[in-house]
């Protein structure tokens, strides 16, 4: 073999790694987000309440997992976190409905760190009124470690960092909202 030919056969090992068909669903989401998942601050009105959300189709070798959801359309210049969840065990395919909230008790352990809201947790949608429909990217995460070495004060930037430096494989879905 040429090493020329070295830069496509690796793309090729690499698409085959990603092509296992992990798969990220959900039966709360779909094209738009609804008041459901709208925040209660920042000037909106909704529920807060995350999506339930399951994955399939596992990649060999995955250890934990992560759910980030970002808003790349926010007008901040950086983009908005909405939710950062990780150390979620291996043995677990799915979150249901409102498992951002941390006021309630979960059988799923986890650690749900900050978000640009300030806090830990869900923070829903919250365009600006007026502004175009925004984008909200949710993505599971299958890691090669079973825990990450953060808590609940990690910032999005820090468990973004972590889960690159970790991540199998990663599923999304992308759903809108606008007021």
């Amino acid at each position: 073999m040429k090493l020329r030919h070295l830069p496509i056969l690796l793309a090729l090992m690499g698409s085959a790694l990603f092509a296992d068909g992990f798969t990220l669903h959900s039966t709360d989401l779909s094209g738009q987000l609804s008041k459901t998942q709208e925040a209660a601050s920042f000037g909106c009105d909704g529920s807060n309440i995350s999506p339930a959300l399951s994955w399939s189709n596992v990649p060999n070798g995955t250890k934990s997992f992560a759910i980030t959801v970002y808003d790349p359309d926010a007008p901040t210049g950086s983009g908005w976190w909405h939710w950062v969840v990780f150390n979620i065990p291996a043995s677990v395919q799915g979150v249901p409905a409102d498992f951002g909230n941390v006021s309630k008790t979960s059988a799923i352990p986890a650690i749900q760190s900050m978000t640009d809201y300030g806090k830990a947790g869900f923070g829903g949608a919250c365009p600006p009124k007026g502004d175009k429909a925004h984008r909200y990217v949710f993505t599971v995460h299958a890691l090669c470690v079973d825990k990450l070495p953060l808590d609940t004060s990690a910032s999005p930037a820090l468990v973004g960092f972590m889960l690159g430096a970790n991540t199998i494989a990663k599923a999304t879905l992308v759903s809108y909202y606008q007021r």
